[in-house]
C-alpha cells in the first residue's frame, strides 16, 4: 500500500478530493439559506434549520469516530458519509413540506457534519510517514471553497436557485470519484477515547474555562454572520454573484494566515492570549462595519477581514489549548474547544441571529455581535494582563521545563 501511496497520482487524487469536498460544503453554507427563503421560510426558521447542524454534530462526530476506530477503514467510512450526504441532499431539495425539510436536514447533517473532521483524519493517515505536509492539502480545500463559491454565484445569477441541487450532486460525485481512486488504507490516525476523568480535569482549570467562555462570545457573532451574510447581501439588493465574491474574498487568504501564524507566532501563553485580544478587537471592528453597511459592495469588502479574524482566532485557540491543558488531557481540551466554537456557538448563533434578523433587522443583529465581542475583547485583555504580571500558574502535570518555555 505504501508503494502505491507514494505515486503522485494518489496524492493528486487526495488533493482533488479535498477541493471537491470543500466546494460542496460552501454551496450549503453560503447558498442553502437562499433556497430556504425561496420556499417561504423566514429568518428565524432559516436560523433554526442551519443551527440543527451544530446540534446534530455533537452526536454525529463521536458516532463516526467510533466506527472508524472499529473498522480501521476510514476511506470506506468517508465514502459512506459522502453517499449519505448525496442522497439526503437530493431528498431535501425535493421536500414539499417544512416537516419533511426538518427531518431530512437532521439526517443530512448526521452524514455531512463530521465530513471535515473525518476527511482531515483521513488525509493525516495517508501522509503519515511521507514528506507531504497537511497544509498543502488544506490549501486545495481553501481553493475549492473559494473557486466554487464565486463560480456558483455566477451560475445562480445566470439561472436560479433551483440548480443548487444539481451543483451539489456534481461536486459530491466528483468527491466520491477522487476518493475511489485512492489506494486502500490499512490504518487510521484516530483520536483517543474521551473519559469523564479527562473532562473533569479540564473543567477544574478556571483559566482555560475563561478562555472557552470568551471564545463562545466571539464565535456566536461569527456564526450569525456565516448564516445570514448571504441574506443580508440580497436584502441590500445584491446578487448571488456578489455573495460568491464575498465568500471568495473571505477565504482565499485564509491558508496564508495559518502559515504566517505557524511560522511567526511564539508558543507562549502571553503571546497567544495577547493575539486573541487583538483578533477579537478586529472581530469587533468587523461587526461594527457590518452593522453600518448600506450597500452590498460594502458587505463584500468587509469579508476580507474574515481571513485574519477567523483564521487567526481558530489557529491560536487550538495552540493555546495545547498549552493550557495538561498533556494527558489535551485531547479532551481540544474536543471541548471545538465543541464550544462550532457546536454550542453554532446553535446559539443560528437561533439568536435568526430572531434578531427577523424582528429587529440585520443591523441590530450585528450590533449585538459588537456587544458580545467587546466583552470578549476586554476579557482576553484582562487574561493577558493576568499572565504578564505573573498571576497565571500552569497545570502541575505540564512539567517545570515546559512551563518556562510556554509562558516566559
Amino acid at each position: 500500500m505504501r508503494e502505491n501511496l507514494n505515486k503522485p497520482l494518489s496524492f493528486t487524487s487526495l488533493k482533488w478530493f479535498n477541493f471537491f469536498v470543500y466546494g460542496t460544503i460552501v454551496l450549503f453554507t453560503s447558498y442553502f439559506q437562499l433556497y430556504l427563503q425561496d420556499v417561504g421560510m423566514n429568518k428565524l426558521e432559516i436560523g433554526t434549520v442551519m443551527s440543527l447542524g451544530a446540534l446534530v454534530s455533537i452526536f454525529a462526530n463521536p458516532f463516526w469516530g467510533i466506527w472508524t476506530d472499529r473498522y480501521q477503514n476510514i476511506r470506506r467510512i468517508v465514502l459512506v458519509m459522502l453517499a449519505g450526504t448525496l442522497g439526503l441532499s437530493q431528498f431535501i431539495f425535493q421536500a414539499n413540506t417544512y416537516e419533511t425539510i426538518y427531518i431530512s436536514i437532521v439526517l443530512f447533517y448526521f452524514f455531512q457534519g463530521p465530513l471535515f473532521a473525518q476527511s482531515n483524519t483521513m488525509i493525516l493517515s495517508y501522509i503519515e510517514g511521507t514528506n507531504h505536509r497537511f497544509q498543502s492539502f488544506r490549501l486545495w480545500g481553501s481553493l475549492g471553497w473559494a473557486i466554487t463559491a464565486i463560480a456558483a454565484g455566477l451560475l445562480l445569477d445566470w439561472s436560479d436557485i433551483s440548480i443548487l441541487s444539481y451543483l451539489f450532486a456534481v461536486l459530491l460525485c466528483a468527491s466520491m470519484i477522487a476518493l475511489v481512486m485512492l489506494p486502500k488504507l490499512d490504518h487510521s490516525i484516530g483520536m483517543a477515547p474521551l473519559s469523564f476523568k479527562s473532562f473533569s480535569k479540564v473543567f477544574y482549570n478556571p483559566f482555560f474555562l475563561c478562555f472557552i467562555l470568551f471564545g463562545i462570545l466571539v464565535s456566536i457573532p461569527n456564526t450569525m454572520n456565516n448564516t445570514f451574510m448571504s441574506l443580508y447581501i440580497t436584502d441590500l439588493g445584491g446578487s448571488t454573484g456578489m455573495i460568491g465574491l464575498a465568500v471568495f474574498l473571505s477565504s482565499i487568504l485564509e491558508v496564508g494566515v495559518f502559515i504566517l501564524c505557524s511560522r511567526f507566532l511564539k508558543r507562549k501563553v502571553s503571546v497567544l492570549i495577547g493575539w486573541l485580544a487583538l483578533v477579537s478587537a478586529l472581530f469587533l471592528l468587523r461587526w461594527w462595519l457590518m452593522a453600518g453597511a448600506t450597500t452590498p459592495l460594502q458587505v463584500v469588502l468587509i469579508q476580507i477581514l474574515h481571513c485574519i479574524t477567523f483564521g487567526g482566532f481558530f489557529y491560536v485557540g487550538t495552540q493555546l489549548t495545547m498549552l493550557l491543558v495538561p498533556r494527558p488531557y489535551r485531547n479532551s481540551g481540544q474536543a471541548l474547544y471545538t465543541l464550544t466554537w462550532s457546536g454550542l456557538s453554532g446553535i446559539l448563533g443560528g437561533v439568536l441571529g435568526g430572531w434578531l434578523f427577523q424582528n429587529l433587522g440585520a443591523q441590530s443583529m450585528y450590533q449585538v455581535g459588537v456587544f458580545f465581542t467587546l466583552i470578549a475583547t476586554i476579557g482576553f485583555g484582562c487574561m493577558w494582563l493576568f499572565v504578564t504580571r505573573g498571576g497565571y500558574q500552569p497545570p502541575e502535570e505540564v512539567g517545570e521545563e515546559e512551563q518556562e518555555i510556554e509562558i516566559y
